[in-house]
């Protein structure tokens, strides 16, 4: 029997499937044949996308929001692509309104798959350049540091043994990484002196 899934992805905890979800509903997918899996995509192995991988066969559909939602780079998505139309799976992609399974959709894919590639690329070369010019006029990038007396606080809040690392950084100010940062720096610096 031929299934037809879904896949949703997002890059981290924060951000929303809602919108992906509601899109591959309206499509026809049971919303529970919708994979949903928050990772990066930039990691070649991503626990939900495997799990699809397996549990899809020969004749099945696997519909996607968008094409960015399954892979990165160009030749990650295209070597999804070619591993799905391998089993015989057809992907159809509705942002980009493409299902692989007709001739003029593999054309799409390839000639999309490479033009979001250079958009990245364009992207990184962007931002370089953005980072050289700021640096040039005397600026640097990051976060500003945190306030001394902030960490001095938080470590010796941390030191009393009274409150969590959570309640500290609530007091504090500072994140829960900041302090264990702070008190990896001072365990250090204690093994230098």
């Amino acid at each position: 029997m031929i299934k037809k899934f879904g896949y949703a992805r997002v890059s981290t905890d924060g951000q929303c499937l809602d919108r992906q979800i509601d899109a591959l509903t309206a499509y026809g997918v049971d919303p529970n044949d919708i994979i949903q899996e928050k990772y990066t995509g930039t990691k070649a192995n991503r626990p939900e996308l495997d799990k699809l991988k397996m549990a899809s066969r020969k004749g099945d559909i696997i519909v996607i929001e968008s094409l960015s939602r399954l892979g990165r780079s160009s030749k990650d998505l295209l070597a999804l692509v070619e591993e799905f139309n391998d089993k015989g799976i057809t992907l159809v992609s509705l942002k980009e309104n493409i299902d692989i399974a007709t001739p003029t959709g593999k054309l799409l894919l390839t000639v999309l798959s490479a033009l979001c590639q250079f958009e990245r690329d364009l992207t990184v070369q962007r931002t370089k350049e953005g980072l050289e010019a700021a640096r040039a006029r005397g600026r640097k990038g990051g976060r500003p540091r945190k306030d001394p007396k902030e960490i001095k606080k938080a470590l010796k809040l941390y030191d009393a043994q009274t409150h969590s690392t959570k309640e500290i950084a609530d007091l504090t100010g500072i994140s829960v990484k900041t302090l264990y940062n702070a008190l990896n720096e001072r365990k250090e610096s204690k093994q230098i002196e």
